[in-house]
């Protein structure tokens, strides 16, 4: 895979790319390796006044935002780029929860395309037509899609091959293995009083690790328990938890 090409889909355009200038995100796109496209949708729209929302169906507070500009722009991307078929994304908050593995999935692709929903909701029809997946990065709700969006490109982007200068360092990211991760230190040894753990200084490497996998496993149990169940451990992995879970370990909240 050489290139990953993201098209947003938006009514602030202005918003694009912002932070992804910066940082990871800005290195990749500076390296060919991330591209990004920003629509306007307003430009889909087929009035003078560049509707874009409507009252409810229904009645009920709030404004939905139109399936024909939505519609029209996928159209118009995949137009653009008849080779091979997009990810269709659809920021909302009753999407699936944005996660790791599915990050790591949706990187695996060459061309995503992210609808940036706002108001009260955006029309039922703008999913079913154009292939959409609803996407949520948490159980809250901001005002519009933007801010997800770009969570969902530098998530995605952090991925892909040369664009963080350390893979291992994606690789044992939070969640990666299912588990959160260990604690970090760097120097100095000791501040205010405060002192790295002495393992982390012995240069015994098996310490080190077996010191790390203990750590993000007492982590996760004390900080999200609810990870456990799916988290892929291995035997040494399991021990240790039996053992955090016994008299005088660690509990679950």
């Amino acid at each position: 895979m050489d290139l990953v090409r993201v098209d947003v889909v938006t009514i602030f355009p202005e918003v694009f790319p912002g932070p992804l200038e910066a940082g990871v995100l800005g290195r990749a796109r500076a390296r060919g390796l991330l591209e990004l496209a920003v629509w306007d949708l307003r430009e889909f729209t087929a009035d003078r006044h560049r509707t874009v929302d409507a009252l409810p169906y229904g009645g009920g507070a709030g404004m939905v935002m139109k399936a024909e500009p939505f519609v029209r722009a996928v159209e118009a991307i995949r137009a653009a780029r008849p080779e091979g078929a997009p990810t269709v994304l659809l920021t909302s908050p009753q999407g699936r929860l944005l996660t790791q593995a599915w990050v790591r999935d949706l990187a695996a692709g060459a061309h995503l395309v992210v609808l940036c929903g706002r108001y009260e909701g955006v029309d039922e029809r703008v999913a079913e037509l154009v292939g959409a997946q609803e996407i949520s990065i948490g159980d809250y709700v901001l005002s519009g899609g933007e801010l997800a969006a770009l969570v969902i490109v530098e998530a995605v982007g952090r991925f892909l091959p040369g664009a963080v200068g350390d893979a291992d360092s994606v690789a044992h990211d939070s969640f990666s293995q299912g588990l959160l991760d260990h604690p970090h230190y760097t120097r100095p040894a000791e501040f205010r009083g405060r002192k790295v753990p002495e393992v982390l200084l012995s240069g015994h490497h098996d310490a080190v690790r077996r010191w790390r996998a203990r750590e993000a496993l007492h982590r996760t149990l004390l900080r999200r328990p609810d990870l456990i169940d799916e988290a892929r451990l291995d035997d040494e992995a399991r021990a240790i938890l039996h053992e955090l879970r016994g008299p005088g370990g660690c509990r679950e909240r």
